[in-house]
């Protein structure tokens, strides 16, 4: 999976410059940079949500993506969303009940999704996109919303979901509260990756250092 040389253009709007980006398998891969850097567009290219302007990108098949903005059907409860998403998957029924229980969604399980708060209905976006056990999973913003508990919850879900067969790849914020996860990062800014780290880092400080050593050009 990757994105090699790849520019993205909205109008005049250039949201990509030739980025280039491997994601390694068995990873869990950050995106970091500040808003508007160019992160969703990379998570969108590789869900093939949106095709790029130029250069190549190889994606996964069959991604498991949690937006942004949550996707979720509004008329629906929250119970009716994952019926509907687990027939379309063909989902686990013990891998369902332990994603309700985990992400603590059992609360608003008989609550149509459009009378949620924004933490649950990230809650359930967040269910939907792990329901069918993806080998690839694609998280924008997950913290965004979420209590500290769930975001407890959550970070301890995703460390035991990771394996040698999956991946995830990341945008956040909270790189501090995500920072036991993470294998590598790369730093985005202004439509270029100005960084690309593994190993021994601190994602905090190596984010704060190749913005600022970015902005200084």
């Amino acid at each position: 999976m990757h994105l090699r040389n790849v520019t993205k253009t909205y109008g005049d709007v250039v949201a990509l410059d030739g980025v280039g980006v491997e994601f390694t398998p068995g990873t869990v891969h950050a995106l970091a940079g500040p808003n508007g850097s160019g992160k969703t567009t990379v998570l969108r290219l590789l869900a093939g949500l949106t095709r790029p302007s130029a250069g190549t990108v190889k994606r996964p098949d069959a991604p498991g993506y949690a937006f942004q903005q949550p996707n979720v059907y509004p008329g629906l409860t929250v119970t009716e969303n994952l019926d509907v998403f687990a027939a379309m998957v063909d989902a686990d029924a013990a891998w369902r009940a332990e994603l309700v229980e985990r992400l603590r969604l059992a609360p608003a399980r008989e609550r149509l999704a459009a009378e949620l708060s924004d933490g649950y209905r990230k809650k359930l976006d967040l269910a939907l996109a792990l329901l069918k056990q993806p080998d690839v999973l694609l998280l924008d913003e997950p913290l965004a919303d979420l209590d500290d508990l769930t975001v407890t919850h959550l970070v301890s879900l995703l460390a035991d979901y990771r394996s040698a067969e999956r991946t995830i790849v990341m945008s956040s914020h909270r790189l501090k509260r995500l920072s036991p996860l993470f294998d590598r990062m790369s730093v985005v800014f202004d439509g270029e990756v100005v960084a690309d780290l593994s190993g021994d880092f601190d994602p905090s400080d190596a984010y704060a250092a190749a913005v600022a050593d970015a902005d200084a050009e």
